[in-house]
C-alpha cells in the first residue's frame, strides 16, 4: 500500500495537493473522483466530499486530512522537512499561508460571485478586495517568495491562488503576481504534478466530447 491515499479530481483544488505530493516525493495512490459517482470511502474520510482529501497510512493507523492549505503543510510535516519554515521564517510562514487561505480565498470568492462589502468592510475577513490585493502585492513586491529567498511548502497554497487569480481574472495583472507566479511555476514538481493533471483533463474532455 501506498503511504497516502489521494482522493482527488484534476478540475478541483486538488491541483494544490498534487504539486504538494510531488514537492513532497510523497509516495501517494491517486484515487480519481468523479463528480456525480463519489466513493464512499471518501466520505468515511471527509463528510463533506470535498477534493481534495488525503489519508496518511501511518504507523498502522489511518489520518485524514481535507482543506488544501492543510493537506500542504502536513506533507511538509512528514515527509519534507525542507519544506518547512526555520524558526526565523515561521512568521512570514504561517502568516501568508493564512491569509492566501482565508482573505484571499474570500476576497476572490466574493469578487467572482459578485458580491460587494459595502460598508461592511468590518464583518468580513477580507476588509476589501484592493486592500487584500494590496496586502499581497506588498508583500511579494519585496520577496521572491513567502519566507524570503527560500521557497517552502507555504508557496505551494500561496502560489496556487495566485496562479488561478491570474488564469482566471479573479485578481489583478500586478508585476509582482506575475513575477512571483514565473518563479513557481519553475518547480520541476509543479511541472510534473500539472502535466499529469492536464493530460487526464484531455482525457476527460475527450471522452466527453466522443459521448456526445
Amino acid at each position: 500500500m501506498a503511504e497516502y491515499t489521494f482522493f482527488f479530481n484534476p478540475m478541483s483544488r486538488a491541483q494544490i495537493a498534487r504539486w504538494a505530493l510531488h514537492e513532497a516525493k510523497a509516495d501517494y495512490e491517486p484515487v480519481l473522483v468523479e463528480w456525480d459517482n463519489k466513493p464512499q470511502a471518501l466520505f468515511r474520510a471527509n463528510p463533506m466530499g470535498k477534493l481534495p482529501t488525503l489519508i496518511h497510512h501511518h504507523n498502522g493507523h489511518d489520518h485524514a486530512v481535507s482543506e488544501a492549505a492543510a493537506v500542504c503543510h502536513y506533507l511538509a510535516e512528514m515527509s519534507a522537512p525542507e519544506l518547512l519554515p526555520r524558526p526565523e521564517e515561521k512568521a512570514d510562514y504561517f502568516r501568508w499561508l493564512f491569509f492566501a487561505s482565508g482573505p484571499v480565498e474570500q476576497a476572490t470568492t466574493a469578487k467572482a460571485m459578485g458580491w460587494s462589502e459595502g460598508d461592511r468592510q468590518r464583518m468580513v475577513g477580507f476588509g476589501s478586495f484592493d486592500q487584500t490585493m494590496d496586502a499581497l502585492d506588498g508583500w511579494l513586491s519585496t520577496h521572491d517568495y513567502v519566507c524570503g529567498d527560500r521557497f517552502t511548502m507555504a508557496d505551494v497554497y500561496v502560489g496556487s491562488q495566485v496562479m488561478w487569480g491570474l488564469r482566471f481574472g479573479s485578481m489583478p495583472e500586478r508585476a509582482s503576481f506575475k513575477a512571483y507566479w514565473d518563479r513557481c511555476s519553475q518547480r520541476p514538481a509543479y511541472q510534473e504534478g500539472s502535466a499529469i493533471d492536464m493530460a487526464l483533463m484531455a482525457e476527460m474532455q475527450g471522452s466527453t466530447k466522443t459521448e456526445a
